[in-house]
């Protein structure tokens, strides 16, 4: 029961936190407190795999300020076995969740754990319907009490967005917990007029220096005091476990600081995100199109063409050794270093439920939606799609697309979809454009290796053993009715022959086509051979490097890589 709730919550966090990225203007208004939520709270998706790997996993996720103090909490809070330590477990986890803090801020997802465990504790609560309700009511007033506890709020005219998922997240637990009916009220009616950052805020200077993530394995003897440093760290969040040390800080001194960590023990993760970028493009705004378009990350495109193209993704999980984490947030090295090295990789969809939040925050958002869905004969998603439009879209605003499309072919024709867009008001003929793409739109996929078709059962062992010893590098085409094998060659020369010819047979020479180039493992190769030769032929084509989509690449292996192409441009089909 426990777990469905943690589960369920999860889930709803990973549907907003799109809307968390766009009202994050504290303490850093860099825009990804959302998406540091969905990475760092994805280990509650597998506490079948045991408390401590949990917490393991929790420890290695947690990026940003939000997520570390978010998998803090939750890695005291998951030692609840039953309804009646959950009082008591929300205590120790708030008390652990502010100890991690070094410079603790009321107004944020802290004063929202407050409140949770001071009502929790009360000794008049007992769990039910009523309660339950009641419990969440008051955590919605504390959210939205937090533009009166920090300025900067105030100023932006929001919500503080870690506040609001730990609200997000708690009403799918407490919900659960009691046998509610899951029916939600959608998060745009309830903090209305509190979720749009004021134009006068986005005119703030620039952060400097780096937001760092990193966990360090101590030697012996080594306290972990990060005391000593002499390079002056701020929003700092220290989180340890076992002989572990997980730290968050933002600095000005990035390279410095790594040595002087590196004295404490052996660095085993580190990841840093330039502030200044950050927090300059979150204050660009968002293109903003006629119809909104969704699409399934399976395609491949990344979280930045989202923002840059106003998307909607919705992830797939990528499972690799005990790790499952969102597609868009699993680095494409990492999943194939663990390839080459054996390690077991699997995938998985999205829960029904997770779907159908995506769908109800997008349309409380969104006057008009396009869901570019991935191929119906890949993913059950289409269909999912289509029964909850039935009930859930009397006024027909929602548009369910079945693109028989996955990886560059789905991402070409979101992409330039999402374009076509922004250069009409008219909703329909956006539809069109699309239908057209999908019918136009082509993809081929080199694989370099078999082996990895059949580890993931869709190649038998000893096909993919005879094919790799004959050196034979297989050629599929995504189409309406599976993934086609469309040839066989045995080197890299022959992949680039077939690919020139493919796009020579659709293209003329002097065309504004579209040309996207997918890599997994090989970008440097792709980037500086395949994109070569292409441009000597098609000087006018506007040509992409794109990562693969991890859903395909998953399955593909590493030496991977595929072009998809559309023949004409979205200006072209305008006026035709």
């Amino acid at each position: 029961m426990i777990q469905r709730g943690l589960t369920l919550g999860f889930e709803r966090v990973a549907a907003w936190s799109r809307l968390l990225d766009e009202i994050n203007v504290f303490p850093v208004a860099d825009g990804d407190t959302g998406r540091n939520l969905f990475v760092s709270l994805s280990p509650l998706r597998l506490l079948d795999q045991g408390r401590e790997k949990t917490v393991h996993s929790l420890l290695m996720s947690a990026r940003g300020n939000s997520g570390n103090i978010a998998a803090r909490f939750f890695s005291r809070f998951i030692e609840a076995d039953s309804i009646d330590v959950i009082p008591e477990a929300t205590r120790r986890a708030r008390d652990a969740a502010w100890k991690a803090v070094h410079d603790p801020v009321p107004g944020t997802m802290l004063t929202v754990l407050d409140e949770l465990a001071s009502v929790l504790t009360a000794e008049t609560f007992r769990l039910n319907g009523r309660s339950a309700t009641d419990l969440i009511s008051h955590l919605e007033k504390t959210v939205r009490s937090t533009p009166d506890l920090l300025p900067k709020l105030k100023s932006a005219g929001v919500v503080d967005a870690g506040a609001l998922g730990m609200y997000i997240f708690f009403e799918g637990f407490f919900v659960s917990l009691a046998g509610m009916s899951l029916q939600f009220q959608p998060v745009t009616t309830l903090f209305k007029n509190m979720l749009t950052v004021s134009d006068a805020f986005g005119q703030e200077v620039e952060e400097e220096g780096y937001c760092v993530d990193t966990v360090v394995q101590l030697t012996s003897g080594s306290q972990g005091n990060l005391n000593g440093l002499s390079s002056p760290l701020e929003s700092v969040l220290v989180l340890p476990h076992d002989d572990f040390l997980k730290v968050h800080f933002h600095t000005t001194d990035r390279d410095g600081v790594r040595q002087e960590i590196s004295a404490l023990g052996e660095i085993v993760t580190w990841s840093d995100d330039d502030l200044r970028t950050q927090t300059a493009h979150f204050r660009r705004r968002k293109t903003s199109g006629c119809i909104h378009i969704m699409t399934d990350a399976a395609g491949s495109v990344t979280r930045e063409d989202a923002d840059t193209y106003g998307l909607t993704l919705l992830d797939s999980y990528i499972t690799v050794g005990d790790r499952s984490l969102p597609e868009t947030l699993l680095a494409p090295s990492e999943l194939y270093r663990c390839m080459r090295q054996g390690v077991k990789v699997s995938t998985s969809q999205a829960s029904v439920f997770e779907r159908h939040q995506h769908y109800q925050s997008v349309m409380t958002q969104h006057d008009r939606v396009l869901y570019l869905c991935v191929g119906s004969v890949y993913t059950g998603n289409y269909d999912v799609a289509a029964k909850w439009k039935e009930t859930n879209d009397p006024d027909d605003r929602l548009t369910v697309m079945d693109t028989a499309a996955a990886s560059g072919r789905l991402g070409t024709i979101a992409i330039l979809t999402a374009r076509f867009a922004t250069r009409t008001d008219d909703p329909d003929r956006v539809i069109a454009f699309a239908r057209r793409a999908v019918d136009a739109c082509e993809e081929y996929v080199f694989l370099d290796r078999l082996q990895y078709l059949a580890a993931g059962g869709r190649l038998s062992k000893t096909s993919a053993f005879l094919g790799d010893m004959l050196h034979m590098k297989p050629i599929i085409s995504p189409l309406a009715e599976g993934a086609k094998k469309v040839g066989v060659v045995k080197n890299q020369g022959d992949q680039m022959r077939f690919a020139i010819q493919k796009i020579e047979a659709s293209i003329p020479g002097n065309a504004s086509a579209f040309i996207m180039l997918e890599y997994s493992d090989n970008r440097t190769w792709v980037e500086e051979t395949v994109i070569d030769a292409i441009k000597g032929l098609y000087p006018l084509a506007e040509i992409v490097v794109k990562p693969l989509s991890l859903t395909s690449g998953a399955h593909m292996g590493p030496g991977t890589w595929a072009l998809a192409f559309l023949p004409w441009e979205a200006e072209a089909f305008d006026k035709g």
